[in-house]
């Protein structure tokens, strides 16, 4: 049997007259209705947990997900859950799941660019395959997957890559692990190596994202620093920050609180390449810790689990900066 689990996003939504745009409006017994023929992929239970646009998500939301999901892996008669999403998010909770989950039953979110009231809608197509991957045994020990247009991506390194494209989804610079072609699973990548999950009781909050860009200073640095547990630095190219920035960064690392370095850019790793004032060697002198190839949210909730699991900053160094970050 596979779990249905409805959380909201674009595939519940109809445009709303009154309001002028689209609005959550679908139920899960609603969208299922309009998937002619899915009922005959699996047993299907449907759990409508929500139906949150997918800016609203919070990581208290995302953390209360989690729970629901894992209570219905933990049921013997269930082989698996597939979990509608807004896109907007849908990464980041697709990346939490991955990192704090362990499990052979496979997990696959999926959600829609367009909704029910446009041509096109991609809905029903995004559900139907996701209950297939979700039932294919190729996919017992894949972990969480996020399935759209066709294709399947793991959720630790795919991402939004477009605002509004039906193939909005990409992992860039690897591509997805498979396809769904004429109704048949194909997988066609292994899954990348990855630091060792976490389980904590609860999140660590708040942990925020600085941008890093020409001129940027400390003052947002300083404005998190009172109340945050961490900080993630979405830096320049390979990890470099303006000079103006490094005082806020150091004074971070003085209070004891972790500082990550992460890349702006859309693929590749941070590193200590460049020795100049700002430079990511600079950096690691002052004692960053340098966020592999994970991009900012993906590193923002490694963050957030690993403190919430009680784990040091030299311990949390050792997870970001070890094989597999």
């Amino acid at each position: 049997m596979i779990v249905l689990l409805f959380t909201g996003g674009t595939i519940s939504m109809r445009h709303d007259p009154a309001v002028g745009g689209a609005v959550p409006s679908l139920s899960g017994r609603d969208i299922v209705a309009l998937a002619p023929g899915i009922d005959t992929l699996a047993e299907l239970e449907i759990d409508d947990w929500g139906a949150f646009p997918g800016p609203h998500m919070t990581p208290d939301r995302m953390w209360a997900l989690r729970q629901r999901i894992v209570a219905h892996l933990e049921r013997p008669e269930v082989d698996g859950v597939v979990l509608t999403h807004g896109t907007d998010s849908l990464e980041e909770s697709a990346y939490l799941l991955a990192r704090s989950v362990d499990s052979e039953k496979p997990i696959v979110l999926t959600g829609a660019m367009r909704t029910s009231s446009e041509l096109g809608w991609d809905g029903p197509g995004n559900l139907a395959g996701a209950v297939r991957v979700a039932t294919a045994n190729e996919s017992r020990g894949c972990g969480t997957m996020v399935f759209m247009s066709d294709r399947i991506f793991t959720a630790l390194d795919v991402t939004k890559a477009h605002t509004s494209s039906l193939d909005a989804f990409d992992s860039p610079g690897l591509g997805p692990i498979g396809v769904i072609d004429d109704g048949r699973v194909i997988f066609r990548r292994s899954l990348p190596a990855t630091a060792r999950s976490l389980n904590p009781p609860a999140l660590a909050q708040p942990v925020d994202i600085v941008y890093a860009y020409a001129g940027a200073d400390s003052r947002l640095l300083d404005a998190s620093r009172h109340d945050g547990k961490g900080i993630v630095i979405a830096a320049m190219g390979r990890g470099n920050v303006p000079p103006s920035m490094v005082d806020g960064i150091g004074r971070w690392v003085d209070d004891g609180k972790p500082v990550v370095i992460t890349s702006r850019s859309g693929r590749g790793r941070v590193g200590c390449t460049y020795g100049y004032a700002g430079g990511g060697r600079r950096l690691a002198e002052r004692g960053a810790i340098f966020g592999g190839a994970r991009r900012p949210q993906q590193a923002r909730i490694d963050v957030m689990l690993a403190l919430g699991a009680g784990l040091t900053i030299d311990e949390l160094r050792r997870l970001m900066e070890g094989e597999g970050a």
